[in-house]
């Protein structure tokens, strides 16, 4: 394929040492919206300086939105008030970010002007229908490609109805977007969910002063509310973190501190799943930055055994689920994961993707229609695909740090629109070698 990037990522030493994580994604793409939409000027500290990330305020650049950059990871954003936003020039082009997309479409079908959202390859392959619905339900009117694919063409204009809306899968997407559409709606707007999910967008609102109830599994606002501006300190994504409390748990040796990582509890069902497999994870200066719990992570290496994963636990770790699958490929026994049906409709299908990669490096995987019992053992050299994966690249790049020899990883450009310098740090504190080809 043409211009595909892969890397050959050798075994390492014992990781050591401390590592800055790149700033929370989704609560990037938080900020980013919500203090554009606000009244006054936000600073934003922390900002994960990925392709995603910048992608969304590119999008509020092109809707009249002025963003300053002092230096890397900061943003001062003008905010324009809940009605300020102009109508743009020509589509709004989101990339690899489904985040982006789902949570503009609540905001943009609100607008009195037309919009077009656009992305990229994988984006364009996601289905947007459980938004389009939700939001169609409430007034909107949004077209998409056949099968409820972008592009989504929004019609503006639109007078929304507050509803009380349950979801039929859970999604903090899908809710964040009822829930903005429900900031221009008559009324009040009721998201309740069959299991709880993220509430970024509900800590978020409430610190820029929006009168916004939550609980796990429900939230509920009125319409016609304004935003204040505010300051905004992004944790280190949980996620991104993901990979290195993976990665030192199972080399032997190592010790790593990981700073000011996101601990939303909605978030964290990975922590739970590694300390029942035997991970040694302590927490250090717990703190509170911008509504969202943080801390730092320390992990030493410890012998992992395999359990069966708690469903209750599944949607509080849906992206880091290729990280688990590594950690218990590396575990003694088996691990056996169900529930996680989520993970086909992902950047790719990462259960089919993680399931035959980790065969390829000769791992016993069991794939079920929601999940996959995995033989912990002796994990070996070979080629993986990701298949443009982010997150399915970095696990596999984990994977070779106890694999018998070098592993092949293909189509790895999309690791920079989650995790910037990925490789940079992952050698800095005792990777091996990532050699492109």
């Amino acid at each position: 394929m043409g211009g595909q990037q892969d890397w050959i990522v050798s075994p390492g030493t014992a990781l050591r040492g401390e590592a800055g994580i790149p700033g929370d994604k989704s609560v990037s793409h938080r900020a980013v919206m919500f203090a554009a939409l606000a009244d006054g000027v936000s600073r934003i500290d922390g900002f994960l300086e990925g392709e995603d990330t910048r992608a969304t305020a590119g999008i509020f650049s092109q809707l009249g939105v002025r963003f300053e950059t002092p230096s890397p990871s900061q943003r001062i954003v003008h905010g324009v008030g809940v009605d300020g936003l102009r109508a743009p020039q020509g589509p709004l082009d989101c990339g690899n970010a489904g985040t982006g997309m789902r949570l503009l479409a609540g905001l943009l079908c609100a607008q009195p002007f037309d919009t077009v959202l656009v992305g990229d390859a994988s984006l364009s392959r996601r289905p947007m229908r459980r938004v389009i619905d939700p939001l169609s339900r409430m007034g909107a009117s949004i077209e998409s490609a056949p099968g409820g694919m972008p592009p989504l063409r929004i019609q503006g204009r639109q007078m929304l109805r507050g509803m009380d809306y349950t979801l039929e899968v859970a999604s903090a997407q899908v809710k964040s977007a009822i829930l903005l559409a429900g900031l221009y709606a008559r009324g009040e707007t009721v998201v309740r969910e069959p299991h709880p999910t993220r509430d970024y967008t509900e800590r978020m609102l409430s610190a820029l002063g929006v009168d916004i109830e939550f609980s796990p599994g429900y939230a509920r606002l009125q319409g016609g509310q304004r935003l204040r501006a505010t300051d905004i300190a992004v944790p280190a994504d949980f996620s991104s973190a993901a990979f290195f409390l993976v990665a030192a748990s199972i080399v032997p040796g190592s010790e790593l501190r990981l700073h000011a990582v996101g601990l939303n509890p909605r978030r964290t069902g990975l922590l739970v799943a590694l300390r029942a497999m035997g991970a040694d994870i302590t927490e250090e200066n717990r703190s509170e930055h911008g509504g969202e719990p943080v801390a730092d992570l320390v992990v030493r290496h410890a012998p992992l055994h395999g359990i069966e994963v708690p469903v209750e636990i599944v949607p509080d770790m849906i992206d880091e689920f290729p990280a688990l699958f590594v950690a218990a490929a590396a575990a003694e026994g088996v691990t056996v994961v169900r529930g996680a049906a989520e993970l086909r409709v992902k950047e790719s299908d990462r259960l089919a993707s993680m399931s035959a990669g980790l065969r390829t490096l000769g791992i016993d995987v069991e794939e079920t229609a929601d999940g996959a019992s995995l033989h912990g053992g002796n994990i070996g050299a070979g080629s993986v695909e990701s298949h443009g994966d982010h997150r399915i690249a970095m696990a596999f790049s984990v994977a070779a740090q106890v694999a018998s020899g070098p592993v092949r990883v293909g189509d790895v450009a999309n690791v920079a629109t989650s995790f910037p310098g990925y490789d940079a740090l992952a050698r800095r504190v005792g990777f091996g070698a990532f050699t492109r080809s």
